[in-house]
């Protein structure tokens, strides 16, 4: 995003006056609750909803020694973690109980790292849970996409299959994250029978090795009369291949297409950066023009609004973050596909879009994650630069709420669709094909042929996860780096 600037930092925090600052002092921290006291200051400072939690408050703790015996009240870093969020998901699991449902802390910051920039261990089989009725107990997946050169690609996974089990054991509420869990395990697989999952006899093994994701999965372009209307399915927002973004991009442009399809319907988000730069690839017109506004908790608004509010402004630009120009398509209108597993960068470029350009959403409402993250590592700048050698604990908090140029940011239920289309587990379709039925509605809204596929009447099964939330970090809106004139601790 913007660079880092340590002598800036360090002017910066000579001329700020926070108390929280001024009263502790790491030298009087003892050793066995060092990360424990990383993660109070990091929240303490960055937190976005500090100030709605008492024992973040700057005037908590008269000195060290009073947060010192606060922290030996909590032998795991995790705990305490969890019980300075506002309302998290993980003591609020009730629906529309918890405020913030998407803070995370790693005791390994090397793994978070590779997560953040696509770098997971799987087996290639991009799924999503849903509970097989009302009761909520029973659980069933079904597989929505296949990596490239990874084992289920090697195996006769496809689209579309169902699993009822894992290595012979049904999938429920309570023994999901378990099954799963394993290197190798064994689907069972299931038939889609009107409504209910019926166990075929049919199972596969795979296994799990690392691999890096290009969120770019698919790049064609379908000629309809007149119309060259190009397809791009792009997975997730890693600023580690902008380039190969970019370059699906310039590819669509050389062929001359006259609408773009952008398939986020399973994007469950990334960069905030790599998200702006998407926005100016399918855009052009809008160089320096504010795509998204940046709102951090009240003693950072109030600093920076008084001294550098821009720091704070993504805008439209021409270049990648390694200087590599933008190839820009100048559009107009754009038609993106969603799911409820379309979330934070996802939405923040149907939001940022809007007051520039037509949007028509089809699918899905969406997550509705409008708050963004960070990674604070433990040292003296949050950052990596002097960072503790003692552990590999980190932290990825909520810090910032992003609305778009006219303000509006709030969809914390989620955006909604133009036109209503959820996905069918009957007839799912093969990606990229002009008769997946998504992809199809949005054919037949661009060349307004008046046919249209109504929204299917096949039983609602409620969503438990997806692979991408299982892994928590997956589903992350960050900023890449801690913006510039930021204070340390």
């Amino acid at each position: 995003m913007k660079k880092y600037d340590c002598w800036l930092i360090i002017f910066v925090v000579i001329g700020l006056t926070f108390q929280s600052c001024e009263v502790q002092n790491d030298n009087e921290v003892p050793n066995d609750i060092a990360v424990q006291n990383f993660v109070w200051k990091g929240l303490n400072l960055y937190y976005l909803w500090q100030a709605d939690v008492p024992n973040l408050a700057d005037s908590r703790f008269n000195n060290q020694s009073d947060l010192n015996q606060f922290l030996f009240g909590y032998s795991d870093p995790k705990n305490l973690f969890q019980n300075l969020l506002n309302k998290p998901k993980s003591i609020f699991p009730n629906p529309g109980e918890a405020i913030d449902r998407f803070s995370v802390i790693t005791d390994d910051y090397y793994e978070l790292e590779g997560i953040l920039a696509g770098t997971t261990k799987n087996n290639g089989a991009d799924f999503a849970l849903y509970y097989k009725d009302d009761t909520q107990t029973a659980v069933f997946g079904v597989v929505r996409y296949i990596l490239p050169n990874s084992d289920a690609a090697s195996k006769n996974v496809i689209r579309g299959n169902i699993f009822y089990a894992i290595d012979g054991v049904a999938l429920n509420k309570n023994n999901y994250n378990a099954l799963l869990s394993p290197d190798t395990y064994t689907l069972n697989f299931a038939d889609y029978d009107n409504g209910n999952i019926t166990p075929n006899g049919q199972s596969i093994s795979l296994t799990k090795t690392i691999i890096s994701e290009n969120p770019v999965l698919i790049s064609n372009v379908i000629n309809s009369g007149s119309h060259r209307i190009g397809y791009l399915m792009y997975n997730g927002f890693y600023p580690n291949y902008e380039s190969q973004l970019n370059a699906a991009v310039g590819n669509l442009k050389a062929q001359n297409i006259t609408e773009l399809v952008l398939d986020l319907r399973y994007n469950s988000g990334g960069s905030i950066a790599t998200a702006t730069r998407l926005a100016s690839m399918i855009t052009g017109q809008f160089p320096n023009q504010i795509f998204g506004k940046e709102q951090w908790n009240a003693k950072l608004e109030d600093y920076y609004s008084a001294n550098n509010p821009s720091t704070l402004y993504n805008l439209f630009t021409t270049r990648l973050g390694n200087n590599e120009a933008i190839s820009s398509l100048n559009l107009t209108k754009i038609y993106i596909l969603t799911t409820k597993s379309t979330a934070s960068a996802s939405e923040l470029i149907i939001n940022g879009l809007k007051p520039y350009i037509t949007v028509i959403q089809i699918g899905d409402v969406t997550v509705g994650k409008n708050v963004g993250s960070i990674t604070l590592y433990d040292s003296p700048s949050f950052s990596k630069e002097d960072i503790s050698t003692k552990h590999r604990y980190a932290m990825q908090p909520l810090v910032l709420k992003i609305v778009n140029k006219v303000g509006f940011g709030d969809y914390t239920n989620g955006l909604l669709p133009d036109i209503v289309l959820k996905e069918n587990f009957g007839n799912l379709g093969v990606l990229g094909n002009t008769d997946e039925p998504l992809l199809n509605q949005a054919i037949n809204s661009i060349i307004g042929s008046g046919r249209s596929i109504p929204s299917n009447r096949m039983k609602n099964f409620k969503t438990l996860q997806d692979t991408r939330i299982i892994t928590r970090l997956k589903s992350e809106m960050y900023i890449d780096e801690i913006p510039s004139g930021m204070p340390s601790n």
